[in-house]
């Protein structure tokens, strides 16, 4: 198959992606709009992926998760939920880490996202290896670009080593939480970071879901 050939595919299953959301959508975004994060969503995940097949899977679910902050952020969708964002420079280790553990620990009641400011291309398998260790899988996640738009829904967006790189807006909680890269560190290290994330997580919930028990 030639490049072209691939790109003419691609832009098939692109127009599918846009249909669904189209009709998901209707009445809160333009088809225009949803059509741009779309096409920005592959193309910011197809500059980071050595597999080419897989970013078409990854931009639905990176669009989606793009389209549902715009509309919490404009106040077009009431999830009734705090919304919290976690930011790494990867996106492979520690705010993955965070991120699944606020999920498991809150019980579904916080929204919760990550992202990386210069993504990687997979999970660190040491840190998904840590994870199945206590029942908290990593087989759905994968590193993910920060867009603008996932900052603006959040209520609390904490940084893990990933310095001024998060765009900065009034009226949210921002934490930033000093933590080892596992990528740098032997298996008994991963898991000391995580069990220090863990305890993060469980203050933060404390504070956020005060009357609520913590998993």
């Amino acid at each position: 198959m030639t490049k072209r050939d691939a790109d003419d595919r691609d832009q098939v299953a692109l127009r599918r992606v846009v249909d669904d959301f189209a009709y998901t959508y209707a009445g809160t975004f333009s088809r225009e709009s949803i059509e741009g994060v779309v096409q920005d969503s592959y193309d910011l995940l197809a500059e980071k992926s050595s597999v080419h097949g897989y970013v078409l899977v990854l931009t639905e679910r990176f669009a989606r998760e793009r389209l549902s902050a715009q509309a919490r952020a404009q106040g077009l969708q009431v999830t009734g939920m705090p919304e919290v964002l976690f930011i790494c420079v990867r996106n492979a280790g520690r705010s993955q880490m965070a991120a699944a553990l606020m999920s498991a620990r809150s019980g579904g009641r916080v929204h919760v996202r990550s992202a990386g400011s210069q993504p990687g291309d997979e999970i660190h398998p040491s840190v998904a290896e840590v994870m199945a260790e206590i029942g908290v899988p990593l087989t759905e996640a994968f590193p993910k670009p920060l867009t603008d738009d996932v900052v603006r829904a959040s209520d609390v967006v904490v940084t893990m080593g990933c310095g001024d790189a998060c765009p900065y807006y009034p009226g949210k909680r921002y934490l930033d939480w000093d933590l080892a890269d596992p990528a740098d560190l032997p298996l008994d290290g991963v898991r000391a970071v995580r069990d220090q994330i863990d305890a993060h997580v469980r203050d933060l919930l404390s504070e956020i879901l005060p009357d609520q028990p913590v998993s």
